[in-house]
Parts: structure tokens; C-alpha cells; sequence
């Protein structure tokens, strides 16, 4: 359970151990604003509810270019991109929203983007009781482009494979969908 009060603690001890003043005018507030951020921000506790409908449709179904924000768990600093989901719907189909709910959802957490792009696969193909579910997140890390090696701009590609997408035929309309290609 979020306990902001220790949150905002541990921001202000932060500023001291970099040598800021926590009591300076520009950053009286920032420890109670950070730990806000972080309560407001972060989504752990909070499961949506994915309602499934009945339907005959068994084609695929695609969104792509759905923007996230997320947090590496590594360094606790934002990771940024778009995710790209397709699936072939068993019976039941989503309403489309829900599928950014489910992007959402995951990445509203302290993560890493293998994980991120596995757990999205893997709620979707379970809600929607799919035959098949492709999740492709392209993403900048700013722990990479601030730190260590300094490179702005360098998106990392992960992919998430289930059911029917492993057949070439299936993955390969996913991806010339998502690129661009009808």
C-alpha cells in the first residue's frame, strides 16, 4: 500500500544525499509532488475490468501506435513508445478501448519492456480467449539516452508471439499491417 508520507521522506533524504536543500524555495514542495506523482502514476492496485463480447468475427483485429509511458524499474526513469497489438478473436471479441486499457495497465508499473510486451500478450490472449496474439512495443529509454551510454534516440524493438501468430503467414500480415502495408 502506497504510504505517502514515506514517499515524500525518501524524496527530500534524496535531495540531501545529492547536496540539494530540500529547504530552498524552488524545492519546498518537490517532495510531496514527486510522492504524488508516484501515487497518482503508478497503477498497481487498480484492475480494470475487460468485458468480452460475443461475436463471429475471426479475422484479425489490430491497433497500433498506441502511446505509453512507463518506468524502468532499473533506474526509475520514464521509458516511452508505442505499442502495436493484433489478435484473431475465438468466439469473443474486446472492445477496442479495453486493448489500451490492457497496454495501460502494464505499463503503469515499475517494469522492464520484455515483461511489459510478455504480460500484454499474455491478458489479452486470456481475456479475449484469443486463437492468437501479436504484441510489438517499440520504445526510447531515457536511462539510455540520458546515462551510461548516451544515445538519444535508439528505440528498442520487443515482441510478444502467441498462438496462430507463430505461423509465418499470420505473423508476416501482422507486421506488413503495422508498417504500413494493407
Amino acid at each position: 500500500m502506497f504510504d505517502k508520507n514515506k514517499a515524500t521522506n525518501a524524496v527530500r533524504q534524496l535531495l540531501i544525499a545529492i547536496g540539494e536543500d530540500p529547504n530552498r524555495e524552488g524545492l519546498l514542495e518537490t517532495p510531496t509532488r514527486v510522492a504524488q506523482f508516484y501515487k497518482e502514476w503508478l497503477e498497481y492496485n487498480k484492475e480494470p475490468t475487460f468485458t468480452a463480447f460475443s461475436a463471429t468475427y475471426s479475422n484479425m483485429v489490430i491497433i497500433k501506435d498506441i502511446p505509453f509511458y512507463s518506468l524502468c524499474e532499473h533506474h526509475l526513469i520514464p521509458f516511452t513508445g508505442k505499442a502495436h497489438i493484433g489478435y484473431i478473436p475465438n468466439s469473443k471479441i474486446l472492445g477496442l478501448s479495453k486493448i489500451v486499457r490492457i497496454v495501460n495497465k502494464y505499463a503503469r508499473r515499475l517494469q522492464i519492456q520484455e515483461r511489459l510486451t510478455d504480460e500484454i500478450a499474455d491478458e489479452l490472449e486470456k481475456v479475449a480467449s484469443a486463437t492468437g496474439v501479436m504484441a510489438v512495443i517499440e520504445a526510447e529509454h531515457l536511462c539510455m539516452s540520458m546515462r551510461g551510454v548516451r544515445t538519444p534516440g535508439a528505440k528498442t524493438i520487443t515482441s510478444a508471439i502467441r498462438g496462430v501468430f507463430k505461423e509465418d503467414v499470420v505473423r508476416n500480415e501482422f507486421l506488413k499491417l503495422i508498417n504500413g502495408g494493407i
